[in-house]
């Protein structure tokens, strides 16, 4: 008798879990997962949000650096990738991945400098390149003086911290300083990952940020979001133009209003070293990767929605979070892009 009624009562149980199995399935199928760039993860959990809340799938980001996104894409074990560096075109074409861009940021300089405001502090890219390869050690150093007659600064040394991890901020970063810098270029380059000939290494954002924080005399390179939102101290950088700007949502704006959307291959536009009043010289945009022959092809429509849904909503929340919208136009272009994408000969995007 008890035999009996336990196997009932375990049968009960296995029917309720297959209902449960069943009413969480089709939700489990709605979500949308990503992974790469960490300069542009507190915008898209954020619109991932607000898109849920308006009724649409579950977005599940992870800021693992711009290179793992790249590679999580290609081996298809995310709905899209994310990459703060362009990717080129022969590994698109070869990956068959679809890039186009999706918001714009900046990366800022944070300084820990004692008993001077960083704000304060002006630095030409030309100089900034000589930190980071070792030829300019101290923050008193003639140079910077020169640059800053109204600053006493210290005898101390400069300490740089840079991305240990392949992050896409470090290719801007690098990207920029090469095209400054003659020594940087020569003697470190660009890319997504490079070898440092000084400084400190710390895995993402938050790891460069702790090491500036935490070493007097510490400089390094973080996206103006992160900065913003942790009350770092971030220098002025001598623009296109020669004029010394701080960091700010109207000076990227100036930087990508200028950018050439209508010819960048791969919508991959140049925003760097941008002339300008107030334009900032590290700007830049940030790219979505989508595969051009989706095995799940309703999963790559839910990305499309998604950032359609951002495109037309998120301007609030970007403005919050300090990004700048791509341009009406530049979005209009990025969906006609999207009308290349077929599955079974049937086109993905306008999504049904």
């Amino acid at each position: 008798m008890l035999n009996l009624l336990a196997g009932r009562i375990l049968g009960a149980i296995g029917v309720f879990a297959a209902l449960l199995a069943l009413a969480a399935g089709p939700a489990a199928a709605q979500n949308i997962t990503g992974a790469g760039a960490t300069f542009p993860a507190p915008i898209y959990s954020s619109w991932g949000e607000d898109y849920a809340k308006a009724g649409g799938a579950r977005l599940n980001y992870q800021a693992l650096g711009s290179g793992a996104g790249v590679t999580q894409i290609i081996n298809r074990t995310v709905d899209f990738g994310a990459s703060d560096s362009p990717v080129a075109s022969e590994r698109l074409q070869k990956e068959q991945l679809l890039q186009f861009p999706a918001i714009i940021g900046a990366v800022v300089i944070v300084v820990n400098v004692p008993g001077v405001d960083g704000t304060k502090i002006k630095l030409t890219g030309d100089v900034l390149g000589e930190i980071y390869v070792g030829r300019v050690r101290l923050w008193n150093d003639p140079k910077i003086v020169a640059l800053n007659p109204h600053l006493k600064l210290p005898a101390i040394p400069i300490s740089p911290a840079y991305r240990a991890d392949s992050s896409g901020t470090t290719s801007i970063f690098t990207k920029y300083l090469s095209s400054v810098s003659p020594i940087f270029k020569e003697r470190t380059g660009a890319g997504n990952a490079v070898a440092w000939r000084t400084g400190l290494g710390a895995p993402g954002n938050a790891g460069v940020a702790a090491a500036v924080k935490n070493i007097k005399g510490g400089i390094g390179y973080v996206e103006f979001a992160y900065a913003a939102e942790n009350d770092m101290q971030a220098l002025q950088l001598a623009n296109g133009s020669g004029k010394f700007v701080s960091p700010s949502v109207p000076g990227f704006m100036e930087a990508a209003a200028q950018a050439d959307w209508a010819n960048a291959k791969n919508m991959a536009a140049d925003m760097l070293n941008m002339p300008g009043e107030i334009a900032w010289p590290i700007t830049s945009a940030s790219y979505i990767l989508v595969p051009r022959n989706p095995k799940d092809p309703a999963a790559t429509q839910r990305v499309l929605r998604y950032i359609d849904w951002s495109f037309r909503n998120g301007s609030a929340t970007a403005d919050r979070l300090h990004y700048i919208m791509l341009p009406t136009a530049v979005q209009d272009v990025v969906r006609q892009q999207w009308t290349t994408l077929a599955a079974n000969g049937r086109p993905l995007w306008p999504a049904n």
